[in-house]
């Protein structure tokens, strides 16, 4: 069995293709994980390579009941609201997302899964996803635990979209059913969101003269291995929030001349930072000079893992 399987990444479009055979899921709002078991029992990676069992101690004990096996699950961690609709704030403010090696555990989160990898000896990637599908229902059913499957839906991807924008959902996930499984972002998977969503660097603020807080932060994102400024953003805190992470950012500041980025926004009360944490940001376009308009802050994510930051190409 691999020890680690780089995921497939789903290419962002903005409407349903049009031709081809695929299958249809909700996109999940959460923290995308390999599940892998074996007869030492479970263990759960991170996009990144990162070991997060311990931090996952529900899903954790959800893999080795499902032993004796081995298995690879492909899907993503999530806490869900009162209305069964996954979370990423929730998620965040569990997990604590400081960075710290030993941070908080996500108790109660759940982990939805939407491929097998491998399965009792066989490695099934080279597969078509509709036969790796078929074997996930069956190893593992319809139980309501700690991992289910994540339910494939029949229907019109325009139809399904615009009921899940309706239901305040992140979007939809479409596999296309005659491809195998390939690592890295091909197209064999797209998503269509109702609104974007991404991971930045923050690699600055500017602070908000009177208060503990800030009035707004910069954001970075990787063109090729530099990172280059996108924007700002000044909605979406909450105060405590705010003021939590003003203290966090003023850990991590830059104390070079020159800007970890080439900025040209004006302002001189500027504070930069390292580009080492890492906010998911809600957006609703891209200017022509690559910056985010009508940018709202969802939460931190762990800068141990930033194998999400955006990437422009």
């Amino acid at each position: 069995m691999p020890e680690r399987v780089e995921p497939c990444l789903a290419t962002l479009l903005t409407r349903p293709p049009t031709t081809g055979d695929w299958s249809w899921e909700i996109k999940w709002d959460g923290y995308r994980v390999s599940v892998f078991i074996d007869s030492n029992g479970a263990k759960i990676l991170t996009r990144g390579g990162h070991d997060w069992t311990d931090r996952f101690p529900l899903i954790a004990q959800g893999a080795r009941d499902l032993g004796p096996t081995t298995m690879i699950l492909d899907g993503e961690a999530v806490k869900l609201d009162d209305q069964g609709r996954s979370d990423f704030g929730l998620l965040q403010k569990s997990l604590g997302a400081t960075g710290k090696r030993d941070g908080n555990k996500a108790s109660d989160a759940v982990f939805m899964a939407f491929d097998l990898l491998y399965l009792d000896g066989h490695d099934l990637r080279g597969m078509e996803y509709s036969t790796r599908r078929h074997l996930l229902e069956d190893a593992l059913g319809n139980t309501p635990g700690p991992i289910r499957v994540s339910e494939e839906i029949e229907a019109d991807p325009n139809v399904l979209l615009e009921h899940a924008c309706s239901l305040g959902l992140e979007g939809i996930i479409g596999k296309h059913r005659d491809r195998p499984y390939r690592s890295g972002r091909n197209g064999d998977w797209v998503k269509i969101k109702c609104v974007s969503s991404d991971a930045f660097f923050i690699v600055g603020y500017e602070p908000s003269p009177g208060t503990a807080a800030f009035r707004s932060l910069l954001l970075g994102a990787y063109r090729g291995d530099e990172i280059v400024y996108v924007g700002s953003v000044g909605t979406g805190f909450k105060s405590r929030q705010a003021t939590e992470l003003r203290k966090l950012m003023d850990t991590v500041r830059w104390k070079e001349k020159r800007p970890p980025v080439a900025y040209d926004g004006g302002g001189k009360d500027i504070v930069w930072l390292h580009p080492t944490l890492i906010a998911e940001i809600e957006y609703r376009a891209w200017t022509d000079d690559s910056r985010l308009r009508h940018a709202a802050y969802k939460g931190l994510r762990e800068r141990q893992d930033n194998a999400d930051v955006f990437k422009i190409k």
